[in-house]
């Protein structure tokens, strides 16, 4: 899989771990930054992974910050973009089955490394189910994305 990550200064020192993780295990990996721990704002990266996936590049992102909400909320202001906050794997997983979300992101200053990884494997491996429910759903976030009430 092609898979984009990215963090802020607060999600950098775990971005290393996960970037090898996913590389080892076969995915197609773009480092999208930042590259140290220098205060950096999130809705940059938050951008980048939205247009890797957008165009093209990328089919999900992992997308890095010290409590995962504030990247998260950045980078659901771009439409095609669903992106969740997961800190336990049941929600790894079922944002991608259910909801197809495309970024997951993560709290660094939240999960520890062993767990992160975990959550990064659930989700790469999730499939979106297709069930007729969850495609009504999708249908009508896109619906407000294009401004339809």
């Amino acid at each position: 899989m092609r898979i984009a990550v990215a963090a802020d200064h607060g999600g950098y020192p775990l971005k290393a771990r996960i970037i090898r993780d996913l590389t080892e295990s076969g995915n197609e990996v773009s480092d999208l930054g930042t590259n140290s721990t220098d205060a950096v704002d999130y809705p940059d990266y938050a951008r980048a992974v939205a247009e890797a996936i957008l165009e093209g590049r990328s089919e999900r992102a992992i997308l890095l910050c010290g409590s995962g909400a504030g990247a998260c909320v950045a980078a659901n202001k771009f439409r095609g973009i669903r992106a969740a906050t997961c800190h336990d794997v049941f929600s790894a997983h079922q944002a991608v089955e259910d909801d197809d979300c495309n970024v997951m992101c993560l709290g660094a200053r939240i999960v520890g490394p062993e767990l992160a990884l975990d959550l990064v494997r659930t989700y790469v491996s999730a499939k979106f189910s297709g069930l007729e429910r969850h495609r009504r759903r999708l249908e009508k976030i896109r619906g407000f994305e294009k401004g339809d009430s």
